[in-house]
């Protein structure tokens, strides 16, 4: 191998030690590269222009190698620890991985300036959240991509409503009516975008159909007070390593009725010890509030920092406690801790939100209003709370019809 190769390797191994990997990990990721590069030294393929083919086949070779000198098959193992440790020197040493289309293609081309001044649009002129712009942004470069393989010219001109009832009907089968509606939507967004840069002739927005829900059609769920107990006694008595961290995580979300994001957020500074308050910062109304701390969630809070918390230089309260450490942990974490704590206490449920259903009945049955409860969730918009004036038992008994036929 050449000094350059054995240099990156070294790189890659000293990057995977700052970021706390088990030596066992660090060790088989560097070995796994040290023999992809060997592979395409062989070959003479330069390394900066590596393709997802290249790494197929060297995955395939390996297997292959491994089959010869064991007796059963590879399990999916075996193949994950090359891929992630060819992955992770890949995206460590070139800019780009994995590799933009090919720029020959007029297609890709349109494709991806269509997608890049859609999202600068929904950022800079709509204000949108990134995760809602994900969304979008996914739906409007699968449509693109679809059309782009089944158009004969690279243009969006000749788009049709058949053709958006084509799609449609390939996104529809697997999917509930709420989903189905949220698919309309984003296409009716990318049409309009479409119409309004001048690429097609027609705004074929108002001609997407979706399907009919009605306002507020359901009944948000809510757990007993009961249960709410029930899902903290056994995460408390759970003998767990991480159960400090799942018990101050479901105070949180009881206490505060906060957004999965906002938990992962939250950072040491965030929290005044003295005056016993703790501000919530980068929600998904873009407000700053100040709330009380109560002595219950912030002992558990602290008790998490002192026992269980690992040493880190982030300011994230919830840190990994897993390679690659000192990062805030991922996406995933509130809601697998959500789901072990119902699954603890016998309860058939999954979904985190429901704690904020929770929140919003507590309040309704102590008395509060829509607006208190909206002001709680931290709604920018009243109508977002309305869902849960179905919830208001004490208000609805005083609006209610009497029932025909009945004596009253």
């Amino acid at each position: 191998m050449s000094h350059e190769y054995g240099a990156l390797v070294l790189q890659f191994r000293e990057t995977l030690t700052q970021q706390r990997y088990n030596r066992v990990i660090v060790d088989s990721y560097c070995r796994n590269a040290d023999y992809f590069l060997s592979y395409l030294a062989e070959r003479k393929i330069a390394f900066e222009a590596v393709t997802p083919t290249d790494v197929s086949n060297y995955l395939c070779l390996a297997v292959q190698r491994f089959c010869e000198g064991h007796s059963r098959a590879p399990a999916r193992y075996w193949v994950s620890i090359p891929r992630a440790g060819i992955h992770g020197l890949l995206r460590l040493t070139l800019k780009h991985w994995p590799p933009e289309p090919a720029t020959s293609d007029v297609g890709e081309l349109l494709c991806r300036e269509v997608c890049d001044q859609y999202q600068t649009w929904l950022r800079e002129e709509r204000g949108l959240a990134v995760a809602s712009i994900d969304a979008l942004m996914w739906e409007a470069r699968y449509f693109c991509a679809w059309h782009m393989g089944r158009s004969a010219t690279p243009t969006f001109m000749d788009l049709s409503i058949q053709d958006v009832d084509v799609y449609f009907d390939m996104r529809a089968p697997g999917l509930r009516r709420k989903s189905l509606k949220d698919v309309a939507e984003r296409l009716r967004g990318l049409m309009r975008h479409l119409h309004r840069t001048g690429r097609t002739a027609v705004d074929l927005s108002p001609q997407i159909i979706a399907p009919m829900l009605y306002a507020y059609e359901t009944i948000p769920s809510a757990l007993s007070s009961v249960q709410i107990a029930a899902v903290l006694k056994s995460t408390l008595e759970d003998r767990s390593p991480l159960g400090l961290r799942d018990y101050a995580i479901l105070l949180l979300l009881s206490t505060y009725g906060l957004r999965d994001k906002e938990i992962r957020r939250l950072r040491l500074d965030d929290i005044d010890w003295r005056a016993g308050t703790i501000t919530l910062r980068r929600t998904k109304g873009r407000r700053e509030d100040v709330l009380p701390l109560p002595a219950t969630t912030g002992a558990a809070i602290a008790a998490y920092l002192q026992h269980e918390r690992p040493k880190t230089r982030n300011h994230a309260i919830f840190v990994r406690h897993v390679a690659p450490r000192d990062q805030p942990v991922g996406p995933d974490l509130v809601r697998k801790t959500i789901k072990r704590a119902y699954a603890r206490a016998g309860l058939p449920y999954t979904r985190s939100h429901l704690l904020r259903h929770t929140m919003a009945n507590r309040l309704l049955a102590g008395g509060s209003s829509l607006k208190e409860v909206a002001d709680v969730l931290r709604h920018r918009s009243l109508n977002t709370t309305l869902i849960y004036a179905k919830l208001d038992s004490r208000n609805l008994v005083e609006v209610a019809l009497p029932w025909p036929g009945s004596a009253s």
